[in-house]
C-alpha cells in the first residue's frame, strides 16, 4: 500500500530557529472537546461521560433512542460486556480473553461476514451499575475503526408513564480511516450504532412485555 507520508532531507548545517519551531507548533491542529449530543437530552450528572477529546483526524458522534422498557430491563442487556451479541446482531461471537468482568476486562468479538472487519479486541473502561454507564475501547483486531471508544448511558425518560421509559445515549470517537472522509465515517458508525440500539429496544421491550404478562 503506498504511503502518503514523505520524508524530507534535512541539511545538518541548517538550523531551524526556535521562533520558527514555536510558530509551526502553534499552527498544528489541536484536539478539541466535543459533546456530540444535545445537552437537553442528557442529565447533568451524565454529561461528562459524553464529552470527548477529539483529534483532527478523528470523528465524534452520538445516537439517542427512547425505549419503551424499564431501565433495569435495558441495563441487564447493555451491561453484559461478555455477551454483546445478545442485541448487537453484527457480532457473531464474543470470548473474554482476560479479566474478571470488571474494568480492564478484555474481550474478542467476531464480526459477521459482509462488513469491512473480521474481529475486534476490546477493553472495558467503565462499568457503573448505579449510574447505568458502560464504556469500552478498541485496542486491537482486524478492522478499520482504530482508536474507537464508545460510552453508553441510560436514564429514565421524562415523558414516560409508570417508569417504563428509558433513554439510551451512545456516543463515540474514532479515527477517520485513510481514504474516507469524516462524514463517511460518522454515517457508517452511526448506522451500526443505530441498528444495535433498535435491536436493543425490541429485545428489551419484548422482555418487559412478557414479564408484565406473567404477573
Amino acid at each position: 500500500m503506498p504511503c502518503s507520508l514523505q520524508l524530507q532531507r534535512i541539511s545538518p548545517t541548517t538550523a531551524t530557529p526556535a521562533a520558527t519551531l514555536a510558530v509551526n507548533l502553534h499552527k498544528q491542529p489541536q484536539p478539541t472537546w466535543v459533546i456530540p449530543v444535545p445537552i437537553s437530552n442528557i442529565p447533568k450528572n451524565l454529561l461528562h461521560y459524553h464529552t470527548h477529546v477529539v483529534d483532527p483526524n478523528q470523528c465524534c458522534s452520538a445516537v439517542v433512542l427512547s425505549i419503551s422498557a424499564p431501565i433495569d430491563a435495558v441495563w441487564s442487556l447493555v451491561r453484559r460486556f461478555d455477551n454483546p451479541q445478545a442485541y448487537k446482531h453484527f457480532l457473531k461471537s464474543c470470548h473474554v480473553i482476560g479479566g474478571d468482568g470488571n474494568v480492564g476486562t478484555l474481550r474478542e468479538v467476531r464480526v459477521i461476514s459482509g462488513l469491512p472487519a473480521a474481529s475486534s479486541t476490546e477493553r472495558l473502561e467503565i462499568l457503573d451499575d448505579e449510574k447505568h454507564v458502560i464504556s469500552f475501547s478498541v485496542v486491537g483486531g482486524d478492522h478499520r475503526l482504530n482508536n474507537y471508544r464508545s460510552v453508553t448511558t441510560l436514564h429514565p425518560s421524562s415523558t414516560a408513564t409508570d417508569d417504563i421509559g428509558t433513554v439510551v445515549v451512545e456516543s463515540y470517537v474514532v479515527d477517520i480511516p485513510q481514504g474516507n472522509t469524516k462524514e463517511e465515517t460518522c454515517v457508517f458508525v452511526d448506522t451500526i450504532v443505530r441498528c444495535n440500539l433498535q435491536s436493543l429496544a425490541q429485545i428489551a421491550g419484548n422482555f418487559a412485555t412478557s414479564k408484565s404478562k406473567s404477573k
